[in-house]
C-alpha cells in the first residue's frame, strides 16, 4: 500500500473509531479476545469508567469458574478433540474442521459468555447497567475471530484461491468506503430513486421548504370518498415505503382503492439549520392535512404515521385538536412511541449529559449529520449491519450484493439541530409528551387524549428501536375513554421488516386480540397467531373509516395545487453525503 493509501486508510478508521465496534477492532488488531477477569482487561476498565462494582463473592466465583471450562478446554485440545459451536458467524466447515480456529472461536465463545456475566452481576442502577451492558456488547462483537484476516479462516482461504486478489479488492472497496465516509451495504449502483425504488406514479402538487406532497394516480376506477395521508419518518426517506413494485405500501393502498398522499420531506441543508419541531408540526404535518383538505374537498381523511412520522402526526392532531379541529377520520400508527418509557436499547445514547451537550451545540441552530444518525443505528445491530460487512467487502473483496431495503438504509438525511434537541429531550429524556398539558407546541398544549378518531397500531415483535411492548402502550394513551375505538396489531421480525412485508408474498405471521387490556404480555397470551401479512387487517380498517366509493379523480390535483413535478420529486433525491 502507497503512502497515500496508508494515510487515507489512517484517516478513515480514525474517523471510524468514533463507534465502539471499530475502536476496539483497531485497539486489538486480530490478536484474540482477552482474558475477562485480567486485571488490565477491557471489561475492568469499562466497570471501573462506569463506576460500577462487583461482589467480590460474585467476581471470585465466575472467575474460578471461567479457569475451571478454560483447563477443560486445554485439555480437549490435548486429546485432538474439536470442540463444539452453533454461531452463525462461524458456520462455515473450516470453523469446524481446522483445529487452531475451531478453539480460536471456542475460546472467544467462552470469553464471551463469561463477559456477559460479569456484566449482569454488576451492582447498578439498571440505566446505568443497560450501558454498561452495551458497552460490553460491542466490544465482544467487535473482537470476534471472524473480523479479522489472520484468525478467518474463510478469508484466508479466499485470499489463497484467487492468488492474493480477493485482498487487493478488499482494500480498494474500503477505501471507496472512506470516500463515501461509510461502509457500504450494497451495491448502490444498482438502484437510482424514479427509476426501480420508488416508482408508484403521482405527482408533486405542493411544496414549501419543509416537504413536498406527492398524490398517487389511482390505478381503481372507483375511490372511497376520504383519502389517505401518509407521514413517513423524517430520518431517512419515504421510500421505505414505496421500494419496488412488490413490496410498496404505498401501491399496495392505492390498489385497494385509496386516493394517497404522502409527505416526502426535505432533507435539511444549513438554510434549515434553525427549524424547529413546532415547524415540523405547522409547516409540516399541519399543513399537508389542509392542503389534502383542499384538494380532495374533504374535511375528514385518513391520517398514516411511521415510526417519528407517527409520533408528528399525532401531535399535530393534539395541536389541531386544541384547536377545535378533529380532521382524522381514522388514525394509523406504525412503529410509533407516543410513550417513551420503554426506549430499547436507544435509551443508552440519551441521558441528561448527552442531551445538554447536543443542546450546547445544536440547540440555537446546526445540523444534526445523517452520517451520525446512521453510525448510531448501525451500532445497535453491528454483527449485521458492521461487522458482517467488514468481513465480506475487506476481508474478502466481496461486492456487495443489490438490496433495495439497504439502498434505502444507506440514504440517510440530516436532522435540523434545534427539533433535534427538542425531541431528544422532551420525548426520550424527559417523556412529556404522554402528560396532557405539558407540552406547548406551535401555541397550543398538547394531549394527545383530544385525538378524536379510531386507531390502528401496529407493532414490530423484534423491533429493537421501538420495543412492541411501547407501541402497545399508545392504546392506553389514546382514546382512554372510547378503548374500543383502538386496535393493535403485532407483527413478526423487526422495525422496517416486519412493516414491509407484502401480503402477495404471504410471509411471516402477525397476531390480533380484538380485547385491548393494559398489561402487553396478557394481550399477547390470549391472542391469535395467524400466517402472512398483516396488511389485510389494516386494509379492512382503513376501509371502514374511509366512506363511500365514488368515481376516481380523472387528474391528481385541484385548482391551486397543479403538479409541480413527476413522483417521487426533487427533494428525496437529495443526499445527506
Amino acid at each position: 500500500m502507497s503512502d497515500t493509501s496508508q494515510t487515507m486508510y489512517a484517516n478513515w478508521m480514525q474517523e471510524l473509531m468514533k463507534q465502539n465496534p471499530l475502536q476496539e477492532w483497531m485497539k486489538i488488531n486480530g490478536v484474540g479476545m482477552q482474558n475477562p477477569f485480567a486485571q488490565d482487561s477491557s471489561i475492568l476498565t469499562t466497570l471501573k469508567e462506569y463506576g460500577a462494582e462487583i461482589d467480590p463473592a460474585v467476581l471470585s466465583r465466575l472467575q474460578s469458574e471461567y479457569m475451571t471450562e478454560l483447563a477443560n478446554l486445554w485439555k480437549d485440545f490435548i486429546a485432538s478433540k474439536l470442540p463444539q459451536f452453533d454461531d452463525r458467524r462461524f458456520s462455515a466447515t473450516d470453523w469446524h474442521q481446522q483445529t487452531t480456529h475451531a478453539y480460536n472461536v471456542a475460546i472467544y465463545l467462552l470469553n464471551a459468555r463469561f463477559l456477559g456475566l460479569l456484566t449482569e452481576s454488576v451492582q447498578a442502577p439498571e440505566k446505568k447497567k443497560q450501558k454498561i451492558r452495551f458497552a460490553v456488547q460491542q466490544m465482544v462483537d467487535a473482537m470476534s475471530p471472524a473480523n479479522f484476516l489472520a484468525t478467518n479462516p474463510e478469508a484466508q482461504a479466499k485470499l489463497i484461491e484467487t492468488g492474493g486478489e480477493s485482498l487487493m479488492t478488499g482494500i480498494a472497496q474500503m477505501l471507496e468506503d472512506l470516500q463515501k465516509g461509510r461502509i457500504s451495504l450494497t451495491d448502490e449502483s444498482a438502484f437510482e430513486v424514479g427509476k426501480n425504488v420508488a416508482t408508484t406514479a403521482g405527482s408533486v402538487v405542493f411544496e414549501n421548504r419543509m416537504f413536498q406532497l406527492i398524490q398517487y394516480k389511482p390505478t381503481t376506477k372507483t375511490v372511497h370518498q376520504r383519502p389517505l395521508l401518509m407521514v413517513p419518518p423524517c430520518i431517512n426517506k419515504f421510500y421505505i415505503l414505496d421500494l419496488q413494485p412488490e413490496n410498496s405500501l404505498v401501491r399496495y393502498a392505492v390498489e385497494q382503492g385509496h386516493t394517497v398522499f404522502l409527505v416526502s420531506w426535505a432533507n435539511p441543508d444549513q438554510s434549515m439549520s434553525d427549524v424547529t419541531w413546532d415547524d415540523y408540526i405547522e409547516q409540516g404535518a399541519i399543513k399537508a392535512i389542509e392542503v389534502v383538505q383542499d384538494i380532495s374537498k374533504q374535511d375528514k381523511l385518513n391520517v398514516f404515521g411511521f415510526c417519528v412520522g407517527g409520533t408528528i402526526v399525532s401531535t399535530a392532531l393534539a395541536v389541531l385538536a386544541d384547536r377545535g379541529n378533529h380532521p382524522a377520520s381514522s388514525l394509523t400508527l406504525l412503529t410509533t412511541l407516543l410513550d417513551f418509557t420503554n426506549t430499547g436499547v436507544l435509551d443508552v445514547f440519551v441521558d441528561e449529559l448527552q442531551v445538554s451537550l447536543r443542546e450546547q451545540t445544536l440547540g440555537s441552530g446546526g445540523l444534526m449529520p445523517g452520517r451520525d444518525l446512521a453510525s448510531t443505528f448501525s451500532s445497535l445491530r453491528p454483527n449485521d449491519l458492521v461487522w458482517n460487512y467488514v468481513q465480506s467487502n475487506y476481508l474478502k473483496g466481496q461486492k456487495p450484493p443489490a438490496f433495495d431495503l439497504l439502498y434505502w438504509n444507506s440514504d440517510s438525511t440530516n436532522l435540523p439541530g434545534p427539533m433535534f434537541c427538542w425531541y431528544l429531550r422532551n420525548t426520550y429524556l424527559e417523556n412529556s409528551l404522554k402528560e396532557p398539558g405539558k407540552l406547548n407546541v406551535a401555541g397550543s398544549k398538547l394531549d394527545l387524549a383530544k385525538i378524536d378518531a379510531p386507531v390502528f397500531i401496529y407493532g414490530s415483535k423484534e423491533d429493537h428501536i421501538v420495543p412492541w411492548q411501547a407501541a402497545f402502550a399508545s392504546a392506553s394513551i389514546l382514546n382512554p375513554k372510547k378503548k374500543s375505538r383502538n386496535r393493535f396489531v403485532l407483527g413478526a421480525s423487526g422495525h422496517i421488516a416486519g412493516v414491509i412485508n407484502p401480503a402477495s408474498k404471504n410471509k411471516r405471521n402477525y397476531w390480533i386480540n380484538d380485547k385491548l387490556v393494559a398489561d402487553p404480555q396478557t394481550w399477547l397470551n390470549a391472542a391469535t397467531e395467524c400466517p402472512g401479512s398483516w396488511w389485510p387487517q389494516w386494509a379492512t380498517f382503513l376501509a371502514e373509516h374511509a366512506g363511500k366509493m365514488v368515481k376516481a379523480p380523472a387528474k391528481v390535483g385541484a385548482v391551486g395545487y397543479s403538479e409541480l413535478e413527476p413522483a417521487p420529486g426533487r427533494y428525496v433525491k437529495v443526499r445527506a453525503d
